[in-house]
């Protein structure tokens, strides 16, 4: 069985995988300060009944890197795969730096390449928004990032002397008569504004009309206020797009 594990700042998804076929998936909160023996604990407690033979890691948190490369290591007596332009990403990478490109947005091309018609993009709604386009011709070319929801809420609680801190909702209304319904109106009916003409925008670019699929937690709330739909919500194409990336590179390995 395939382990994949995709360390994002806020947190970190981990999905189990019987040959195509995804039979777990689990989400941990991203601390840096945790061991790597408490991390070792996690595994153990949430894997420990499968034959886990290979794993690969997606990651934008150097701080975890070697504490959950370890852990993997010491689990499962297996060295596990990290996921970087380096390696084969099946997907042409069509940008100028490729070190500065995050591993979740090679896994979100990577998936979106095998599974739909292109051109693609991928909006991931995680710590950042994020945009993730591969063309016409089967490149990934490059895309958007823009604060996350999360982020935006926070944000407008820490740096403001009244705005209070809220949770991500429903927003009842565009004009806000109270101060939670307006920032509701704001981050989240404003979000789907900005996907609305990003999109637009970048299918300008493209020369024609692309394949919009959406993923992360947030997919389905931003939905209800966008103009145009997503074409498919996927809340595991990341996943799906580091089981594709990791037998690929085991068969180049062979």
């Amino acid at each position: 069985m395939l382990l994949t594990a995709d360390i994002g700042n806020t947190s970190i998804t981990l999905g189990l995988f019987d040959e195509n076929a995804l039979v777990e998936e689990f989400r941990l909160a991203s601390d840096r300060d945790l061991s790597v023996e408490e991390y070792e604990v996690l595994l153990k407690s949430l894997f420990k009944v499968y034959p886990v033979k290979g794993c690969i890691i997606s990651s934008v948190v150097e701080e975890l890197n070697t504490k959950f490369q370890t852990a993997v290591k010491n689990v499962f007596n297996i060295k596990p795969l990290f996921l970087s332009a380096k390696i084969n990403t099946g997907v042409k990478i069509a940008m100028p730096h490729l070190n500065e490109i995050g591993a979740d947005r090679i896994a979100n091309a990577a998936g979106a390449y095998v599974l739909y018609k292109h051109p693609v993009i991928v909006i991931d709604f995680g710590t950042a928004t994020s945009f993730d386009i591969v063309n016409g011709k089967g490149e990934f070319i490059g895309g958007v990032i823009a604060p996350g929801i999360n982020l935006q809420l926070k944000s407008l609680n820490k740096f403001t002397s009244k705005l209070p801190r809220i949770e991500a909702a429903k927003s009842p209304c565009a004009i806000g008569n109270n101060t939670v319904d307006a920032i509701l109106s704001g981050v989240i009916r404003g979000c789907a504004c900005m996907i609305d003409g990003l999109v637009e925008q970048c299918e300008d670019e493209l020369g024609e009309k692309a394949v919009v699929v959406a993923t992360g937690g947030y997919a389905s709330c931003i939905a209800e206020y966008m103009k145009r739909p997503f074409d498919y919500i996927n809340p595991t194409l990341t996943l799906e797009g580091l089981r594709h990336l990791y037998y690929i590179n085991q068969l180049a390995a062979v």
